[in-house]
């Protein structure tokens, strides 16, 4: 091959004279390919570390800011709670017979909270003020004996013919299927049957806690939904409190009673509350109409507390079953769950 001077009119062999072949050439030129291939790897090997580096740290920042909104709003779902607690403490030291015109029947409209949460920027969630959370919380206390309890319908293993009565009577005043009805007391009546807690029998079914869980006995979704503001279900026989009952739970309980004398009993109530079950019987004046002392009452031991956080655009619930002996108020069980926040206003 013959060779490429740089000087062309001068000999090969002259000083100071330099010649490369063609092959050097080409050497040279696929390793500045290389060079120029390698530092492009490089570039994108470090931008990729970069990017999973920042994912990682925006992953870190996302988990903590979730971690502490829980903890925010478990806190103040405690304090609400302890808030319902005292107001009923309070309300057993006065005494005397239960009714919605006490304070722990006035619900509690939604109210900001936002600015308890953090006493400083780095606790609010955001830099600015439009980056700021709002916090909102409401809730309400509810008498649960002011409607049927399930548990009635079951006493000593048995089906309670009085209880079962009743409980058909609101089957019927709801248009609810009443085979429903039967099946959700041979259900529950299993369900209770001590003797057969250690069965390994699968069709026993689970003891439901909420009016929400009913299903577990047989009853269908539209059954539940439409029992669920007249049913409670709690861990001992209770009396229906006549102060706080809706009149249908009243047509429910009462036998003999219609829905114009139960509307007048809630209209007189109103008024001037019961102290005792002489004063509901001396409104309706009628010896057909009788209120059983052990079905009927004027005060109340479990209330439900429940309680609605709003934090941005999430919402959590929590529902608390509580027990009142005395001045002392205990809570039975709770649940939380997350809720879907209350529609936006229209413009």
């Amino acid at each position: 091959m013959r060779p490429l001077c740089h000087l062309y009119k001068k000999s090969a062999s002259s000083a100071g004279t330099t010649c490369a072949t063609s092959s050097q050439i080409n050497s040279k030129q696929r390793q500045r390919g290389a060079a120029l291939l390698m530092a492009m790897l490089t570039v994108t090997l470090v931008a990729t570390l970069a990017a999973a580096s920042l994912w990682q740290q925006w992953r870190s920042v996302e988990v903590e800011a979730a971690e502490r909104q829980r903890v925010q709003s478990g806190w103040i779902l405690t304090g609400a709670l302890d808030w319902a607690r005292l107001i009923l403490r309070e309300d057993a030291r006065s005494g005397g017979a239960d009714h919605l015109a006490e304070p722990w029947a006035v619900p509690l409209q939604e109210s900001r909270l936002s600015t308890f949460l953090a006493a400083d920027r780095n606790n609010t969630g955001g830099a600015t003020s439009e980056e700021q959370v709002d916090a909102f919380l409401s809730g309400q206390i509810t008498d649960m004996q002011s409607r049927l309890n399930l548990f009635n319908l079951v006493q000593d293993n048995q089906i309670s013919p009085v209880a079962l009565a009743a409980f058909t009577r609101l089957f019927t005043l709801l248009n609810l299927p009443p085979l429903e009805l039967n099946r959700m007391a041979e259900q529950l009546q299993l369900a209770l049957d001590s003797s057969k807690y250690n069965s390994t029998d699968a069709s026993i079914p689970l003891m439901p806690r909420s009016a929400a869980q009913l299903g577990w006995l047989g009853l269908s979704p539209a059954t539940v939904a439409a029992l669920q503001p007249y049913v409670s279900v709690l861990p001992v026989r209770t009396a229906v409190n006549l102060n706080t009952a809706s009149a249908e739970v009243l047509v429910a309980s009462v036998p003999n009673l219609n829905m114009a004398e139960a509307q007048k009993l809630v209209s007189a109530r109103a008024s001037k509350y019961f102290r005792s079950t002489a004063d509901a019987s001396a409104i309706l004046n009628q010896p057909s109409i009788t209120f059983s002392e052990s079905e009927h009452g004027v005060a109340t031991r479990y209330f439900e507390v429940l309680g609605r956080l709003r934090l941005g655009p999430s919402m959590l619930q929590e529902r608390s079953l509580v027990q009142r002996d005395g001045i002392i108020v205990t809570t039975v069980w709770r649940e939380r769950v997350a809720a879907d926040p209350p529609p936006a206003a229209a413009p």
